[in-house]
């Protein structure tokens, strides 16, 4: 649902954006519909990109989350084997 969302969210800045111009420049506003559906088209590929570079993060941090964590375990793991090995010398 959420692609859905954010093409037709795009879309529909990008009709908001055609009319601003037309209103802008003092158009009649349904003059050529079809500046309007390209606007539209443009926008709504820039949400789909937008949703599919969104998700492309997030797997991205996930993964370096996941390394992050398992270098902290593997320091600790050595932190705690150099203390063993501390103690087991001062004995």
């Amino acid at each position: 649902m959420a692609l859905l969302s954010s093409i037709l969210g795009f879309s529909l800045f990008g009709l908001s954006a055609r009319i601003g111009q037309l209103g802008i420049q003092k158009r009649n506003l349904l003059e050529n519909p079809g500046g309007h559906i390209i606007s539209m088209l443009a926008f709504g590929y820039l949400g789909y990109w937008a949703h599919q570079w969104d998700e492309r993060a997030a797997v991205l941090i996930t993964e370096k989350r996941s390394e992050i964590a398992e270098r902290r375990r593997q320091r600790i793991i050595q932190a705690e084997e150099a203390s063993a090995a501390a103690l087991a010398e001062a004995s």
